[in-house]
């Protein structure tokens, strides 16, 4: 019984030391297309940023806001437990929950209580100050 007990936790060990080494982190990345082009940004693993990537397809309209910014509605408020608040700069995705806009920065930004972490550009980022009109806004299409 001893020997089984012990085969079984060796067993288990082995199996449990295989699967770490070979999990597959799902990368999640999104593609905003309008009418300058493509900005593809990384989705970070947050539970707005998990609430974003299951509206997708978005189709929206892109507004202006002050001279550092690009904004957009979800159709559904995004759950901001368990994410972190906004930082860095230009190329930085945000959810600004009290009127609960999708962000692009495309210039530096002051944090604030408000202004949630979504990811970063990682393709296009120069695209962002030039974007109107309308979105679509999906599931990034890996190359």
């Amino acid at each position: 019984m001893k020997k089984a007990i012990i085969a079984l936790f060796l067993f288990s060990a082995i199996l449990s030391s295989c699967m770490a080494g070979g999990e597959d982190v799902m990368t999640r990345r999104i593609s905003v297309t309008g009418n300058t082009g493509r900005v593809v940004f990384e989705l970070n693993d947050s539970n707005a940023a998990d609430n974003l990537w299951a509206q997708l397809p978005i189709v929206a309209e892109v507004e202006n806001f002050g001279n550092n910014e690009k904004i957009f509605y979800p159709e559904n408020e995004l759950d901001t437990a368990n994410t972190p608040f906004a930082e860095g700069g230009a190329g930085t995705l945000a959810y600004y929950r009290p009127w609960g806009n999708v962000v692009m920065f495309y210039g530096r930004f002051s944090s604030n209580g408000s202004l949630y972490g979504l990811g970063s550009a990682v393709e296009g980022e120069e695209l962002i100050s030039s974007l109107s009109g309308t979105l679509r806004i999906e599931k990034a299409e890996e190359a």
